[in-house]
């Protein structure tokens, strides 16, 4: 097992898919490359919109960086505000194809893998950071069931299995502006406003080695 760079941070976004021209979460990732978080360095890497090849350039990424932390981020049309995903489970059930064509019905994306994994980010405190600063934010339990879960699964798989040390989650952010103005009552997000939330979100998981013990749970 090789060691990580303690002084890095994975940042996964993905290419634009289902026709739009832009995907917020490619955006993100590409304004906060290169630059330093809590002591470490940003590096991005955006993911194809495509079941196979994404997870293979995901487990490229990360044995190519070795990073101390690895938050992937997804676009998630018709949420509000930032949502931090805490749970990936073992199933594809893909509503739309992916980018190649492919629409994988009712299938694991890791076969014999778990059924679910939790995300290891400290997610109340990164979710208390963003309301400090006015950010729109909730906790999600559900990444769905297309190619954001299929990544936020094989991520915390691939930790699990292989680098038990490095701490890994998922992200989802809504629409850009222009993006929600083609789909009438979708909320939107300025760019601004989602990168400044990931950079907060990052020191957040970056500086707290245990989560804060707050509610955080949904009744229904």
């Amino acid at each position: 097992m090789t060691a990580s760079n303690s002084a890095s941070v994975l940042l996964t976004g993905f290419e634009p898919f289902a026709g739009d021209a832009v995907n917020p979460a490619r955006e993100i990732v590409l304004a906060l490359a290169g630059t330093t978080i809590a002591g470490h360095r940003v590096i991005a890497q955006v993911l194809p919109v495509a079941f196979a090849a994404a997870l293979h350039a995901l487990d490229a990424a990360i044995a190519a960086e070795r990073p101390a932390l690895v938050i992937a981020i997804g676009q998630a049309g018709g949420r509000a505000g930032i949502s931090i995903e805490r749970v990936a489970i073992n199933l594809i059930d893909a509503r739309i194809p992916d980018n190649t064509g492919a629409q994988p019905i009712d299938v694991p994306v890791i076969a014999g893998a778990p059924a679910a994994y939790f995300s290891t980010l400290p997610v109340k405190a990164m979710l208390a950071a963003l309301h400090a600063t006015d950010i729109p934010a909730e906790l999600s339990f559900s990444a769905g069931s297309y190619v954001c879960n299929a990544v936020f699964f094989a991520l915390m798989h691939h930790l699990a299995t292989r680098h038990p040390s490095v701490r890994g989650g998922f992200i989802h952010v809504p629409y850009l502006p222009q993006q929600a103005a083609a789909h009438p009552g979708a909320p939107g997000m300025a760019l601004a406003t989602m990168t400044r939330g990931i950079g907060i979100a990052i020191t957040a998981a970056l500086t707290h080695a245990r989560d804060v013990r707050v509610h955080g749970g949904a009744i229904a």
